[in-house]
């Protein structure tokens, strides 16, 4: 799915998906483990780069390819020269950053490139979906799920297609997609009127935590958890990795990031600026708790 498809499924502008993007940081990590549900939204991570210089190439190509609409092949044809001239390409020696240690891993690869590519550009348009979304919960308070339903289909994935459930249930806090590596589902808004009807009774989410293998290196066990609900009796719920909402991880690293500069300013100017930033739906939704205490605290002054 290029970025044309994907506007045309999700009917958006692509501004929403590029800023998605570009409030990465950028990390490196050399185990796959190490990227972790919100790690997704907070910072574009690799596993097994060469350092820095090679991560930067990749995230910078990921967001010229949102930007300029560039296709799967334009996308690969050009990173694929840049990161064999810099010996990140195959099966080769590579530097563990985490140990220091020389080792011999699976690098770049056309097929690696196509899981970076689809799984970025999915994350970053439905983040950029669900900002569009949270703006329009008065005349569509409800939300679909909608996957492909084609022979390439997870069951998991397929047993969720045409669910709805109000738009502030919980349920979206993980079974927002992507729900796994190159997931291609969708959610869509409905109207009052459309969703009266059809719309579910919030769920029991059921929280579990698997095994994800050991680190080859450390011997580190690790861990990581999968919050989703019972279908048809079957544990449905996002892959190891995908387990938050990237546009509302997006959402809260941003809100937070306003609270810690207006707690670092004069309380009369962070309360001027807070009282207009409140009266946005999204950024109160965003907050977390403790963060919504202290502002509406600081308001009352």
């Amino acid at each position: 799915m290029n970025p044309e498809d994907i506007k045309a499924v999700f009917g958006m502008q692509p501004e929403a998906a590029v800023a998605y993007l570009k409030q990465k940081g950028v990390d490196v990590s050399w185990d796959w483990q190490d990227m972790l549900d919100d790690a997704h939204a907070t910072a574009f991570t690799m596993a097994k780069t060469a350092g820095m210089d090679v991560a930067n190439d990749i995230y910078r190509a990921v967001v010229n390819a949102a930007e300029t609409g560039q296709t799967l092949e334009q996308f690969q044809k050009t990173l694929t020269p840049v990161l064999q001239s810099k010996g990140w390409w195959g099966r080769s020696q590579a530097t563990n950053p985490d140990t220091g240690d020389i080792q011999t891993a699976t690098l770049g690869t056309p097929h690696r490139l196509k899981t970076i590519y689809l799984t970025n550009m999915q994350s970053a348009y439905m983040a950029g979906r669900y900002t569009e979304m949270m703006d329009s919960l008065d005349t569509h308070p409800y939300w679909q799920y909608v996957a492909i339903n084609d022979s390439r289909t997870r069951d998991s994935h397929r047993k969720m297609h045409g669910r709805v459930y109000a738009a502030t249930d919980p349920v979206w806090n993980t079974m927002y997609p992507p729900l796994d590596f190159r997931c291609r589902c969708r959610v869509r808004p409905l109207s009052r009127t459309a969703g009266e009807g059809k719309v579910l009774p919030s769920p029991m989410l059921e929280t579990q935590t698997v095994d994800i293998g050991t680190n080859e290196y450390t011997g580190e066990t690790r861990y990581a958890q999968r919050t989703g609900l019972r279908i048809d009796g079957k544990f449905v719920a996002p892959s190891a990795g995908f387990n938050a909402n990237q546009g509302k991880a997006m959402l809260s690293r941003m809100a937070a990031v306003a609270v810690q500069k207006a707690q670092a300013i004069h309380p009369d100017i962070a309360r001027v600026a807070l009282k207009t930033m409140m009266g946005n739906a999204k950024f109160k939704a965003a907050l977390s708790a403790a963060e919504l205490a202290w502002v509406l605290e600081l308001l009352k002054g």
